[in-house]
């Protein structure tokens, strides 16, 4: 018992003590590190994903056409109500004509946002264009971001020998014209006649119905 030597085991037990609390350190610093990076790059991919989402849409939006007229019409609403008429048809192709401008506004704003450099220019322009009133062609700006698409989902590259019609804007669906509203209108006054509930809907109906009717008298 005399021959063991005490203060050794001390310095020991101290230095095993030291390491493990280093070691333990060591392994916070580094999950904490690991915990920081993952919700970096979770961060990011989210970045990614919502900008990939909105430049698909757009890609939709400016190039869902091959056929037809496949330039955006610039004229305003208030431009198109004083185009006239030939009498007996309803302007659902101005409609059409102006949410189509529309839709391609709100494209066009998103591909300056979130688009790369190549995008916002054709972007820019294409924008410059509607403002001057000159009819749009969004062909080259539809190409650029189908490529930039492809490639982020790191899918091949389009063929360089294949072909591809010009694209256009995608021809959305016209609001109901006149002759639909003055249809509500006449079942509502039907409905009136029969009275209790038929009576409410009824004057439901010819509510939809007063505007055909005041443009009728005034023609």
């Amino acid at each position: 018992m005399r021959n063991l030597d005490f203060s050794s085991w001390h310095g020991l037990l101290t230095t095993l003590l030291g390491l493990a609390v280093i070691t333990l350190i060591g392994v916070g610093i580094r999950l904490l590190a690991m915990q920081t990076i993952q919700q970096r790059r979770e961060r990011e991919n989210r970045q990614i994903n919502e900008r990939l989402r909105t430049l698909i849409a757009a890609y939709k939006t400016l190039g869902g056409s091959f056929t037809g007229n496949l330039a955006v019409d610039p004229a305003h609403l208030r431009e198109l109500r004083q185009r006239e008429l030939p009498e007996g048809r309803d302007d659902s192709g101005s409609d059409r004509s102006r949410r189509i401008r529309d839709a391609v506004e709100a494209a066009l704003s998103d591909i300056i946002l979130l688009g790369t450099e190549e995008q916002v220019r054709l972007a820019a322009s294409a924008a410059e264009e509607l403002v001057a009133g000159r009819p749009t062609h969004t062909a080259e700006l539809v190409a650029s971001l189908r490529d930039f698409i492809r490639r982020v989902l790191d899918l091949e590259p389009v063929p360089t020998h294949l072909s591809i019609p010009k694209q256009g804007p995608t021809r959305v669906a016209a609001s109901r014209g006149k002759g639909d509203g003055a249809k509500d209108g006449g079942k509502g006054g039907g409905a009136k006649g029969g009275g209790g509930m038929g009576g409410g809907m009824g004057g439901g109906g010819m509510g939809f119905g007063a505007g055909d009717d005041g443009q009728d008298h005034h023609h």
